[in-house]
C-alpha cells in the first residue's frame, strides 16, 4: 500500500496524496543558455518527463528563468545552494518551486526572506538532503555518513521551515549507496507526511546507475515510498526519463511508452537478434502509447512464449513471422522483419 502523504502543488502538477507518482529530470545545460535549454527540456516534455529542475549558479541563471518558463509547459525548480538572494530572484523569474537546504542558505532573517516570498508565490520548497554534503555536525555526533545522520539533517530543515509556518514541503534524501538511501527514506517515511521525492544520487555512468537505481527506487516504490522519482545518471537526460518510466512501469504504477520483450537468444536462434531488437528499441523508445512489442529469435517457440505481446516478430532462417496476440498473421523474409514490424506498430498507433 502506498505511504499517505499530503498533497503539494509544484506549478499545476499535484504531487503526494493519491497523485500519480510524477517522473523528474534535470537539465545538464548552462541555464544561462536560454535556448540551449529550452531546447533539453523540450526534448524532456516529448519523452514524459513531468517535472524539470535547473541549476541556478549565479543571478544571471536565475534571471534566465523567465525566458525558460515561457517556452515550456512543465513545471520548473530552481536549484539552489548557499545563495539565498538566488532564490529570491528565482522565484520572482517564475519559478514553479526550490530545491534547497534552509541550513546552507544563511541566517534565520535569510531563510524567512526565501519563506516569505514562496509563501507569496505560492511555491513549494524541497529539502534536499545528499549523503554527500551533509553538515559536519552531523558527520561528528554520528561519526560518519549514517541514515540516521541524514534524517536528522532534514528533520532540522524541516523543523526550520515549519517554525516559520511553511509546510508547502517536499523531501530527499540521497545517496550514491543503495541500502544507505533505502533505509534513510523509510526511517524518513515513517516521521512526516510530506512528498517525497526519491533517487539514488551519483550512481554512476548509464549502465551502473540503471542497476543500482532500479533496485533502490524499485524497492522504495514497491514499498509504497515516494511520489516523485529522477533516475540520475551520467548520461543524457532524457535517459532518465525513460527509465523511470521503465521502472513504474514494472511495478504497474504508470504505464507509459512500449515496453519491448525479447528472448535471451539460444542455440536455437538463427538470426542476429541482438542486433535487430537494438534497432527496434532505439526506434520504438520514444513512441508514448502503452503497448507490449515482442522480439522474438525462434519461428518454432516465439510466437507462443510472446503472445501476451500487442504485436512482435519471430526470426528464423531467411524468413520470420509476424504476429498479433501469439497468432501469426503473415510470413516475412528475414530482410524485412523491422520494416514490417514497425508498420504494424503505425497501423496499432493510428486505431
Amino acid at each position: 500500500m502506498r505511504r499517505k502523504s499530503r498533497t503539494v502543488m509544484i506549478g499545476k502538477l499535484a504531487v503526494g496524496g493519491d497523485n500519480p507518482i510524477a517522473v523528474q529530470s534535470m537539465t545538464s545545460t548552462d541555464t544561462r543558455n536560454i535556448s540551449a535549454t529550452v531546447g533539453q527540456i523540450m526534448r524532456l516534455e516529448q519523452a514524459g518527463c513531468e517535472l524539470v529542475r535547473v541549476a541556478v549558479v549565479d543571478e544571471d541563471a536565475a534571471s534566465a528563468i523567465q525566458g525558460i518558463k515561457k517556452a515550456i509547459s512543465i513545471p520548473l525548480v530552481a536549484d539552489i545552494h548557499f545563495d539565498y538572494k538566488l532564490a529570491l530572484k528565482s522565484v520572482t523569474a517564475g519559478a514553479d518551486g526550490l530545491r534547497i537546504n534552509p541550513g546552507n542558505i544563511g541566517d534565520r532573517n535569510k531563510v524567512r526572506a526565501v519563506v516569505t516570498a514562496c509563501k507569496d508565490m505560492q511555491i513549494p520548497i524541497r529539502i534536499g538532503v545528499n549523503s554527500g554534503s551533509l553538515d559536519k555536525s552531523m558527520l561528528e555526533k554520528y561519526e560518519g555518513i549514517c541514515p540516521e545522520a541524514m534524517v536528522e539533517s532534514a528533520m532540522q530543515n524541516i523543523k526550520i521551515l515549519e517554525d516559520m509556518d511553511f509546510r508547502e514541503i517536499k523531501i530527499s534524501l540521497k545517496s550514491s549507496s543503495v541500502l544507505l538511501s533505502l533505509e534513510a527514506y523509510r526511517m524518513m517515511a515513517e516521521k512526516v507526511d510530506y512528498p517525497l521525492h526519491i533517487g539514488i544520487t551519483e550512481a554512476g555512468t548509464k549502465d551502473r546507475a540503471l542497476i543500482k537505481s532500479a533496485l533502490g527506487i524499485g524497492m522504495l516504490l514497491y514499498e509504497g515510498i515516494g511520489d516523485t522519482v529522477r533516475v540520475s545518471l551520467t548520461a543524457d537526460p532524457v535517459e532518465e526519463v525513460w527509465a523511470a518510466y521503465e521502472i513504474l512501469r514494472g511495478l504497474g504504477l504508470r504505464n507509459r511508452g512500449i515496453e519491448l520483450i525479447s528472448c535471451p537468444t539460444c542455440g536455437r536462434c538463427e538470426i542476429d537478434l541482438i542486433k535487430l531488437a537494438e534497432e527496434i528499441d532505439r526506434t520504438i523508445r520514444t513512441m508514448p502509447e502503452p503497448l507490449k512489442v515482442a522480439v522474438m529469435g525462434c519461428v518454432v517457440n516465439g510466437p507462443g512464449e510472446a503472445r501476451e505481446a500487442d504485436v512482435g516478430i519471430a526470426g528464423g532462417r531467411g524468413f520470420g513471422f509476424l504476429f498479433r496476440k501469439g497468432k501469426i498473421i503473415k510470413k516475412v523474409p528475414e530482410g524485412e522483419l523491422m520494416s514490417e514490424l514497425l508498420q504494424e506498430i503505425e497501423k496499432i498507433r493510428r486505431t
